[in-house]
């Protein structure tokens, strides 16, 4: 009989599912080790890190954007001195330590602004080749390092000159919460700039001082090992199933020193878009480094914790004992006894009586072969009445089976380790919530300040007295930049004189309403407009419509929940899901928490964070108004972020979740072994009682086929040989009874 029939293998594969999941319980519901830092604390550092990551990118990207934008746009209008050039450039964009223009011909100095730029780098791999002009990073006298960008301003019948702005590659101005320290790594693991660590002389102990010490020194080992990990591929540095960054991020655990162990996260940088492969900062090999010193966790399991595996194991051990035995006395061993009772009829030997079982489909065949029997041998000549047909068939222990396995799954998957609104949440989750969503709040402003820029960069462009080349720019400006989706110009008495994209919307030159303003109230989307002023045309403005599709993805971060972009009034104009227009706040404590971040507290708001426990649910929320300068943060806008505790990897959620698994494990192995035994065996056996009880009652023309070669099977052939017999019988006694007639006839 093959190894994968019949009764015994999905009982068989039941007890080592059930054996395999007691012992799974025990070690996930058991205690889980000593854990010194929280998983969801060394998450936080690495979304921290990769946030960090990120404006970093965005922040030298930009640079080099605007640089190379001003330089065509130069190129597009009148020659210009090189005093006024870099003005210009200085007034509308105050983002560069130093600006310097140098004949290309001579190697003479121009003009110069800002810091001194050491020009020794320059050389003809630098200006010619595949990379030319390609942005550097070059270390100055003082040990800094600062990314040099670079282009050429070509006007006719004027020599070449070109223009070299220079920046540091310093930490991103963000809010990095207390404690936290942050380094950019370039790609031999070299500190290149550092952020959040005290000044040693500002330190009132040598105890401080020596902390100082030694958080400087993982800051450069956990920075080494970090850069080797960024230079693996993202896709086989990533773990199994894992998305989100499209770079290279991870975790690293540093030493410990009085009671704080120092977790990092590192990311390096990347383009938003895999595929995207013009991003300049990608290609530099830097990764930044984020540090946080967290308090050590002392005894994190509960009290009696250890025994709540083995219990539980233990209770499905012997519910699963007691479910197979279930199996094997009502359904296997009635059915062996059958097997081998049809294979002596079948062969002949009708010498004892047929041990007919107890109940269900056996009883019913068993009953049946005894009818057979005596048919074969003549002790009972012709079919005989059926017995009384047992009602109770092979589903009850299928169905007493499932019962008690679900007495283990039911109380272990709903009840077993539920949490409620008491989970302690570390205090770093919220701080870092709270830093995050100002972080996020400083990207969105600085766009709409580089949307506002952009426009004052276009203005001076721009001819109001012809629409029609004002018109051609206006499309080439929108071509390049995809943060707009309407580019128009408005003189004083409100009518459009040139426009380009979607249809324009009001706009007042009143002297009182701020450059960037929103609209649309009542409509499917907010409208944001940002406008700058063109120069010689006295009420004239530039105004360009942010998509909001553009606010929205600089909302979507991993690991922040859902994050909005609310006004004054806590009305919602982004979100990184989708939202409706001016839609309120779903929480009634989060409006509380905008209003509170927006009161002016020393030198201006600050953002927030909150730990709402409501009935048995925990939530992180957080709110970071607009600060930090611009034309944006004057706006009262406010970034708000929130999401449930129960997507933190903190142990209570994580024994709830192991809990929830468990249970649906177990109901999967009795919907899996189970319903392997009613397909292959229980459905085949009421078919085989059926065509038992018809072959007794006299039905010797249906033929009985085998469906399957195990046990039912061979129950099946053996009352196909029986049939074949009663069938030979019934033929040779016609024949006999007809004999003697014959003899008559012929005397």
């Amino acid at each position: 009989m093959p190894l994968l029939g019949g009764i015994r293998p999905p009982i068989a594969v039941l007890c080592l599912l059930i054996v395999a999941l007691a012992g799974l319980t025990a070690k996930v519901l058991g205690p889980g080790g000593d854990v010194v830092v929280p998983k969801a604390v060394l998450s936080s550092q690495q979304h921290f890190a990769e946030d960090g990551a990120i404006a970093l990118r965005a922040s030298i990207d930009e640079r080099v954007t605007d640089l190379r934008r001003t330089a065509a746009a130069l190129h597009a209008g009148e020659p210009e001195e090189p005093e006024r050039v870099l003005s210009d450039l200085g007034t509308t964009y105050q983002k560069w330590t130093g600006t310097t223009v140098v004949d290309l011909e001579s190697g003479k100095v121009l003009a110069a602004r800002g810091e001194s730029i050491p020009l020794a780098w320059l050389d003809r791999d630098v200006l010619t080749g595949e990379h030319a002009l390609t942005p550097r990073m070059v270390r100055l006298e003082t040990g800094d390092v600062r990314l040099m960008t670079m282009a050429v301003l070509d006007w006719k019948d004027r020599p070449q000159q070109l223009l070299i702005a220079s920046n540091s590659l310093s930490v991103p101005a963000i809010n990095l919460g207390p404690f936290r320290s942050m380094a950019v790594v370039a790609r031999d693991g070299e500190v290149l700039a550092t952020e959040g660590f005290q000044q040693s002389e500002a330190l009132n102990s040598d105890q401080e001082r020596k902390e100082l010490t030694f958080l400087q020194k993982q800051m450069s080992r956990l920075s080494d090992q970090a850069a080797t990990r960024t230079e693996e591929h993202p896709v086989s540095a990533r773990e199994p199933g894992s998305r989100g960054y499209p770079g290279v991020s991870g975790t690293l655990l540093g030493d410990d020193y009085s009671g704080r162990v120092t977790t990092a996260g590192y990311a390096s940088l990347a383009s938003s878009d895999p595929e995207e492969k013009d991003s300049v900062a990608a290609g530099l090999g830097l990764t930044v480094v984020a540090m946080l010193p967290v308090v050590q966790q002392q005894g994190a399991a509960e009290t009696g914790r250890e025994l709540y595996g083995l219990v539980a194991a233990g209770a499905l051990v012997a519910l699963g004992l007691l479910a197979a035995a279930v199996l094997w006395a009502a359904v296997q061993r009635p059915l062996l006894r059958l097997f081998l009772e049809s294979r002596r009829l079948a062969r002949g030997d009708l010498t004892r009586p047929v041990a007919v079982p107890r109940w269900g489909e056996a009883a019913r065949i068993g009953a049946a072969l005894e009818r057979l029997r005596a048919q074969l041998d003549g002790s009972g000549e012709g079919p005989g009445a059926a017995g009384g047909r047992a009602r109770v068939g092979v589903r009850v222990p299928l169905a007493v089976t499932a019962v008690l396995l679900l007495l283990w799954c039911v109380p272990v998957g709903l009840l077993l380790n539920r949490t409620d609104g008491s989970v302690s949440v570390p205090a770093t989750m919220v701080n870092d919530q709270r830093d995050r969503t100002d972080l996020v709040a400083d990207r969105v402003r600085r766009a709409l300040n580089e949307a506002q820029a952009d426009l004052v960069s276009t203005s001076r462009l721009i001819d109001a007295d012809d629409p029609g080349t004002t018109g051609e720019l206006l499309t080439d400006a929108l071509r390049e930049h995809t943060r707009y989706q309407a580019l128009y110009v408005v003189d004083d008495t409100g009518e459009v004189v040139a426009r380009a994209g979607g249809d324009p919307h009001d706009w007042s030159d009143a002297k009182d309403l701020p450059l960037i303003r929103v609209s649309g109230k009542g409509e499917r989307k907010p409208v944001i407009q940002a406008g700058a002023p063109v120069p010689g045309h006295q009420g004239t403005t530039l105004v360009g419509e942010v998509r909001v599709e553009f606010l929205n993805s600089l909302l979507k971060r991993p690991g922040l929940g859902e994050v909005r972009v609310v006004n004054a009034d806590a009305d919602t104009l982004a979100a990184g899901d989708g939202f409706l227009a001016f839609e309120d706040l779903p929480n009634d404590a989060l409006p509380d928490l905008v209003r509170a971040g927006n009161v002016p507290v020393g030198a201006g708001p600050v953002e927030n964070g909150l730990l709402i426990r409501d009935g048995g649910s925990v939530t992180v929320a957080a709110a970071a108004p607009f600060s930090g300068g611009g034309v944006a943060s004057d706006l009262g806008w406010t970034v708000v972020s929130w999401q449930n505790a129960k997507d933190f990897q903190i142990a209570a959620y994580e024994r709830e979740d192991r809990s929830v698994l468990a249970g649906l494990l177990g109901l999967a192995a009795i919907v899996v072994c189970l319903g392997w035994v009613y397909l292959v065996v229980a459905r085949p056996l009421r078919a085989l009682a059926a065509g038992a009880e018809k072959l007794a009652d006299g039905d010797l023309k249906t033929v009985h086929f085998p469906r399957y070669q195990d046990e039912v099977g061979a129950v099946v052939r053996s009352l196909e040989l029986i049939r074949q017999q009663l069938q030979a019988r019934r033929q040779n006694q016609a024949r006999r009874s007809t004999e003697p007639r014959l003899g008559a006839g012929e005397r």
